[in-house]
């Protein structure tokens, strides 16, 4: 009798899973783990976006994307479907979250191949000893993108705006300029005719 296919058995994570664990030490062992990770995935869902240590950020991804897994047990089973529910009422703190998973994350991953959470590394401090950050955001986020393509946005409200900015001060600037040109001229023209006067000769 064929052994059944286990990777079967469990829809597969769309980001990289290290074979191991990450360490997230504290004082209360596996059980404050847990609740760390769990603050993690509701943070994340509530904010959308958040920053925090590499390791926190990493391994509590991969919780995330298999909460988000039960985007697609919901799209089949609906929000009744208990499994889905009891997964969702362990993960997120907040209660309330519940509801914008369902009404607001279900719709917006429905049609996505991607997975749907980003990390990002942050900058870190110049000076000091300090953990290495990351950003983890979800895909779809209202928040500004945090890779810098110009060639996406230009017309970004704020880009207009400071383009505005400075034509209007290439404008003004042009025009001072003119117009300290035109009173040298005038200055010069006017220099010109009192040298002309003193250089006639007196004629009586």
């Amino acid at each position: 009798m064929n052994q059944a296919d286990i990777s079967k058995l469990v829809s597969k994570l769309r980001v990289k899973v290290l074979p191991r664990h990450r360490n997230l030490p504290g004082p209360k062992g596996p059980e404050g783990r847990i609740d760390k990770l769990r603050k993690t995935v509701t943070g994340l869902i509530k904010f959308e976006r958040i920053e925090l240590n590499y390791n926190r950020g990493d391994e509590a991804r991969q919780y995330a994307e298999r909460v988000f897994q039960l985007i697609s047990e919901a799209i089949r089973h609906g929000d009744c479907h208990k499994p889905t529910m009891d997964t969702a009422d362990f993960w997120l703190l907040e209660k309330e979250l519940v509801h914008k998973l369902f009404k607001v994350l279900v719709p917006r991953y429905e049609n996505t191949n991607l997975s749907y959470t980003r990390l990002y590394n942050a900058p870190r401090p110049q000076y000091g000893r300090s953990l290495d950050k990351v950003v983890l955001e979800l895909r779809g986020n209202p928040y500004p993108d945090l890779l810098n393509n110009k060639s996406n946005n230009r017309l970004l409200i704020q880009n207009v705006l400071l383009d505005a900015a400075k034509n209007e001060y290439r404008q003004t600037k042009i025009a001072q300029m003119a117009k300290n040109i035109g009173k040298e001229v005038a200055t010069q023209n006017t220099d010109s005719k009192i040298n002309e006067a003193h250089e006639k000769p007196n004629i009586s």
